[in-house]
Order: structure tokens, then C-alpha cells, then sequence
């Protein structure tokens, strides 16, 4: 019988990260110059929240003129997940809850990994392809 993959097999590795105090035009730069949707945010190196680019377009829609930082939009205490978790573990909850991505943190609480939705879309897909190109053999 085989045993269930654990997170740290799927996550993204080092993910990009970001301050509670920068600007969230800077958040959207990063977001862009990386293509990625979602940024775990720190302050004083401890994970605070993270910030989606769903986070920043609700914003901006209710916002007048200024200019806003990450902590004034992100989502605070994020889903956060070990290393060892299991897969199926993380992403029915993120189903389930609708968290848009699992935070992945050491003991020591190190960020060192995320996993997204997209994340576990693209799991599922190879899944299928794998279990019905086998079936079909």
C-alpha cells in the first residue's frame, strides 16, 4: 500500500515574502515581476498574515486616495502547515475553509514553502492523466 505524499514533495520552496510595512504597489510589483498570487507577509521576521492578489483587488475597490500598505490589506494568521503534513490533509482543508494557499513552516517557524490552489489543481491534473492513461493501457 502506498503512503501519502507530504506537502513539502508539492510546495513551492523559499517563497518570495514580503513586509507588513511596504506599500502594496510594491506587492503588486513583486507579484507581477514573479507571476505568483499570493505573499506570505512577516513583521520582525514572524509570518503575520499573507496578502493575495484577490486581497489587493477588494481593496482597491473600496479605496479612496492614498496609498495603502500589505498590513492594511492582507489576511492575518494565515493556514500554516509542516513540512510532514500529509497532502491530503492540506488540501481538503484548503478546500473545505477556501484558503487560496498553505503556508509551510519549519518548527522554528521558517517560512520554507507554499502550496496554492494552483498548487493542487496541478496535482490533481497529473493525478487523473496518470491514473486514466494507466487505466486505459
Amino acid at each position: 500500500m502506498k503512503t501519502m505524499p507530504k506537502v513539502n514533495k508539492f510546495m513551492t520552496a523559499l517563497p518570495h515574502t514580503i513586509g507588513a510595512d511596504i506599500s502594496v504597489k510594491k506587492a503588486i510589483e513583486l507579484m507581477r515581476e514573479f507571476r505568483i498570487r499570493h505573499l506570505p507577509v512577516q513583521k520582525g521576521g514572524q509570518l503575520v498574515g499573507v496578502i493575495s492578489d484577490r486581497d489587493i483587488a477588494l481593496a482597491r475597490s473600496f479605496q479612496g486616495p492614498g496609498e495603502l500598505n500589505v498590513d492594511d490589506v492582507m489576511t492575518p494568521d494565515p493556514y500554516v502547515v509542516k513540512l510532514e503534513a500529509s497532502l491530503d490533509d492540506v488540501v481538503l482543508e484548503m478546500a473545505e475553509h477556501k484558503y487560496g494557499c498553505a503556508i509551510v513552516q519549519q518548527e522554528n517557524g521558517k517560512i520554507v514553502g507554499i502550496l496554492t490552489d494552483n498548487d493542487a489543481l496541478r496535482i490533481l491534473g497529473e493525478t487523473l492523466r496518470q491514473h486514466y492513461k494507466t487505466a486505459a493501457a
